[in-house]
């Protein structure tokens, strides 16, 4: 295991991770040796109970103004170094005893962002993300997207970021993406995603449906869907609650997502058989073409996909809804 203790109490300075860390290959390095020795240095503070707070903020920072271009070899420096993953799990192990009852303060949830930020860093990269699987690294996350409280914004900061960590794990689909789909079923992440769609602000609802719709695309997700009539209602009845509440224009990534999930359920609907179950909770607005050509104009305009893979994306759905409704359209 790397950069992981066998017990979260153990004294973890004395690990090595040098042994076990991932291979990887040759490629381009985004950053110079200064900024990697820079970065090394902050690293070394994060593992510092005084200065981490500041180290944390430093390089959560860096990974968001270079997300793209270096965000996967920021997380490889973050995995392979040592004690590092310790470290960012206390920041969320801090707030447990504050999520319930709601005693957690913005400030607070500001850290553990940031903390999430560099989980997901390292997430992003392809050959530490089943590392992070096999230290257990989303159980440490579940009970931050656990959470109902509705009122205050700094739950929904965290559970967003929470997603978002997730969200990286699913992003590239490979050879090891039914690996982490079956690892995120057998650890109960889809009831989580559902109580986020349900409590959450339209962003989490939105992270919430792109993890739901990333695991329902694979087929042990279809399988989990699927094997139990009540699964299945509780998806349904979740994406139709979260459709009903759609208030004035969503946010188009959440409509794509949506439009995602639905498309998803209607195939699974086919293969077991229950297209009436699905039908007695479709949303209405979903088989209007008025409606429906509003959310391709939005959604190509919004999220530059071009209106040919936006039109792509609608008219699946409308395949979709007329094998349940025949005439709709």
């Amino acid at each position: 295991m790397v950069n992981f203790p066998e017990s979260l109490y153990d004294d973890h300075k004395g690990a090595s991770s040098s042994n076990s860390a991932p291979q990887t290959t040759a490629r381009p390095q985004f950053f110079t040796a200064a900024d990697r020795a820079e970065i090394q240095q902050w690293i070394n503070l994060l593992n510092q109970p005084q200065t981490r707070a500041e180290a944390i903020t430093q390089i959560s920072n860096l990974y968001r103004t270079h997300k793209e271009k270096g965000g996967r070899e920021l997380g490889l420096l973050l995995w392979n170094s040592k004690g590092t993953a310790f470290s960012l799990l206390e920041e969320l192990l801090s707030v447990y005893k504050v999520l319930s009852p709601s005693r957690l303060r913005m400030v607070q949830a500001t850290k553990v962002c940031n903390a999430l930020a560099l989980i997901q860093c390292m997430a992003t990269h392809p050959e530490a993300r089943l590392e992070l699987l096999k230290a257990h690294i989303p159980v440490y996350i579940y009970p931050l997207l656990n959470t109902t409280e509705k009122q205050l914004p700094q739950y929904d900061y965290v559970r967003l970021n929470s997603l978002m960590v997730i969200g990286a794990l699913l992003k590239v689909e490979d050879l090891k993406t039914t690996e982490i789909v079956r690892y995120l079923l057998q650890s109960e992440t889809v009831p989580l995603c559902l109580r986020c769609m349900d409590v959450g602000n339209e962003l989490t609802k939105s992270m919430a449906a792109y993890v739901l719709g990333k695991i329902l695309g694979q087929e042990e997700g279809k399988f989990y869907c699927g094997s139990f009539t009540e699964r299945f209602f509780s998806l349904s009845r979740a994406l139709s609650k979260m459709v009903h509440e759609f208030a004035g224009k969503p946010r188009p990534a959440l409509l794509k997502n949506t439009l995602i999930c639905y498309l998803r359920l209607s195939e699974i609907s086919r293969s077991v058989g229950c297209v009436d179950a699905l039908k007695k909770r479709y949303p209405k607005r979903l088989m209007d073409p008025t409606y429906l050509h509003h959310v391709c104009v939005i959604i190509s305009n919004t999220l530059n996909i071009g209106p040919y893979k936006s039109s792509i994306l609608i008219e699946q759905l409308r395949r979709s809804s007329n094998s349940l409704y025949p005439f709709a359209f």
